[in-house]
């Protein structure tokens, strides 16, 4: 690697992989967007766990996760940050974050594998730009390969019969939080995109290709979907931040609605559910069942979380205090 340009190595079939070649874009930082190969997942395989996307950096190093990415992208070069001023808000943000890139993806990978029409559209377009396959790239053995891998990962991820109303009434829910407040300048917490606006560009840019989630998304929400294709490629952005009360308003109070009538109490009872070694954890939000077995990463993703939250200022919590108490947000946050 030369000049100092970056190797941005992913799927078009991964909402984390386009997540962050948006966020690149975005802050104008030089790089060339590959498509993973076979010979490319040799050489990064020694990152674990093996993901997509990966970047490789100037000095021919490889490194993987896109929210550690962001931040070290933060630190190396500066203007155009995709993280707030403001403290509290910059929390916000990391929360949102979160909620789009460990609770949006569920039923997102719901709607690619349950019915035909979706596998078959994703399974031959994501055979292509995984490579995870010994088989002939683009052959019809690849396909079916990479078809019943994903489909076997449904229980584990949680896209079953028994969560799948819950899973797409979040996604319903998450297109009514967008749709009102999107508009050409119009980002999460300003005129200015933010790490949360590319997580949840990833996902919502993902869904709004694939069959099913498609024609939802443009039948109840389509200035969601034309926010989504804007962001791919923001490079002539410019914006700013908006005043704290603006920040916390909008979409983003009813995104962290769903955080905390939904996703904080799904990390809570998973944490719960794994120290207590049980097999199955069990809610019911919005009068809708969801079980799934204890993830050990998403237990992290709480702890994280928590520990940001411990970590402001009193004043900085005490601005967020309102909106968290009226979103459900605050009892999960504040517990120990």
């Amino acid at each position: 690697m030369t000049n100092g340009r970056y190797r941005l190595i992913g799927s078009t079939a991964s909402p984390y992989a386009i997540k962050l070649r948006a966020l690149m874009r975005y802050r104008r930082i030089p790089h060339d967007w590959v498509i993973m190969t076979k010979a490319l997942r040799a050489a990064t395989a020694h990152l674990k766990p093996m993901l997509i996307p990966v970047l490789q950096y100037p000095d021919g190093s490889y490194r993987g996760e896109t929210t550690t990415l962001a931040y070290d992208l933060e630190a190396r070069h500066r203007g155009r940050s995709v993280i707030p001023d403001d403290k509290a808000v910059a929390f916000v943000c990391d929360l949102l974050e979160d909620l789009a890139d460990e609770w949006a993806v569920k039923p997102l990978f719901l709607y690619r594998w349950w019915d035909a029409e979706d596998q078959a559209y994703v399974s031959r377009w994501g055979a292509e730009e995984w490579s995870t396959s010994e088989a002939e790239a683009g052959s019809p053995q690849e396909v079916a390969e990479f078809r019943q891998r994903q489909i076997s990962r449904m229980v584990i991820l949680g896209a079953t019969a028994e969560n799948r109303p819950l899973l797409e009434e979040s996604y319903r829910r998450i297109l009514a939080a967008f749709e009102p407040h999107v508009g050409m300048t119009n980002y999460l917490f300003g005129s200015r995109p933010s790490l949360a606006d590319f997580a949840w560009f990833g996902q919502l840019s993902e869904m709004a290709t694939d069959p099913a989630p498609m024609r939802i998304m443009r039948e109840r929400a389509p200035f969601t979907d034309h926010w989504v294709r804007r962001l791919d490629d923001a490079s002539g952005v410019e914006g700013a931040w908006s005043p704290r009360a603006q920040a916390l308003g909008g979409f983003t109070e009813a995104l962290l609605r769903i955080a905390g009538e939904l996703y904080l109490p799904f990390l809570a009872a998973n944490a719960d559910a794994f120290a207590k070694g049980l097999d199955r954890l069990e809610i019911n939000v919005w009068g809708l069942p969801y079980a799934l077995a204890p993830f050990k990463y998403q237990v992290k993703c709480l702890q994280q979380i928590r520990e940001k939250f411990a970590a402001l200022d009193g004043a900085s919590r005490a601005a967020l205090k309102p909106v968290l108490e009226r979103t459900g947000c605050w009892a999960v946050l504040a517990r120990r």
